[in-house]
């Protein structure tokens, strides 16, 4: 028990020199300046070349949005995350350790060429985030949580990074091993961590760009506004669109959908109208109470 305290310990006051030192040092190794700085372009793309026009420049819930950012980037590693995950990954490696098992990494991708371990490790994260993300629409009981993201009703760059505390635990708890038998370093991590920060910035940006067959490949606004949107086929009343960096799982999985220009469409989802639109009671939301799955009929 005293070490579990210890690892908390430890944890909180890492994790808070850390931030401390990524306010206070700007360097190109930087997370705070990366996100200031990919949100900052991102946003001017929105002032110049906005692609609904009529969409105010601080569209609806934009303070709150960029708040998120913030709290799901930084501080609630430093409030819950970075202590707990730290105790969990802790008593995991002892559990391995009584199975024989001292070293999880399965393949040695450290010597590979730099390109090499970027791209496999980029490919296999956003591969099981693209389940995790489908997990999020399937369970009813994760749905209620994802309801958080898809309370966005005017689309903009900082709805990226709107989405409740849990899909955090969520989304590291199951990438954690397969990550983990990879063997990425942090230098990698970070690389692949800021590449997919700024396509998720564009994914839910106001601006529109043609990327011909790329659009295959990499998730876009014009695709990824219909995995928001409020009205689906039934067929489809469990999500569309799930991909978060890359677009080609839809493709290959049959999860594509796209039926138009969906540049005016409605956003939310059955039920959005009576949802929390403050911080606290969104992020309160989803441990009790009744659940529902998404495209269920507005209640009553």
């Amino acid at each position: 028990m005293e070490s579990i305290i210890t690892e908390i310990r430890n944890g909180y006051a890492g994790y808070a020199g850390y931030l401390w030192q990524e306010i206070t040092h700007p360097t190109w190794h930087n997370y705070f300046y990366w996100l200031l700085g990919v949100s900052a372009f991102f946003f001017a793309l929105e002032l110049l070349k906005p692609w609904r026009v009529d969409q105010a420049k601080f569209r609806k819930d934009f303070w709150l949005d960029f708040f998120y950012m913030f709290f799901n980037f930084f501080l609630f590693s430093l409030i819950i995350y970075n202590a707990a995950s730290n105790v969990v990954v802790h008593l995991f490696n002892d559990l391995l350790g009584l199975l024989g098992i001292t070293n999880l990494v399965a393949f040695e991708v450290m010597s590979w060429p730099v390109w090499g371990h970027l791209l496999l490790g980029f490919v296999v994260r956003d591969f099981v985030q693209w389940w995790i993300h489908r997990l999020l629409h399937a369970s009813p009981r994760l749905w209620e949580f994802h309801k958080v993201h898809h309370s966005v009703a005017e689309m903009g760059f900082a709805a990226h990074l709107r989405y409740h505390w849990m899909e955090n635990v969520v989304y590291r708890t199951i990438e954690y091993i397969p990550l983990a038998l990879i063997g990425i370093g942090l230098r990698d991590f970070f690389i692949i961590h800021i590449f997919t920060l700024a396509v998720g910035h564009f994914n839910h940006s106001n601006f529109k760009l043609n990327l011909g067959p790329l659009k295959y490949i990499f998730n876009n606004p014009q695709m990824h506004i219909w995995h928001h949107a409020y009205h689906l086929p039934a067929e489809r009343r469990l999500g569309v669109n799930f991909g978060l960096t890359l677009s080609v799982w839809d493709y290959l999985f049959g999860t594509d959908y796209i039926p138009h220009d969906g540049r005016d469409i409605q956003l939310g989802f059955p039920g959005v109208e009576e949802f929390p639109a403050d911080f606290i009671g969104q992020n309160t939301h989803g441990f009790s109470g009744k659940v529902t799955s998404p495209g269920d009929k507005k209640p009553d």
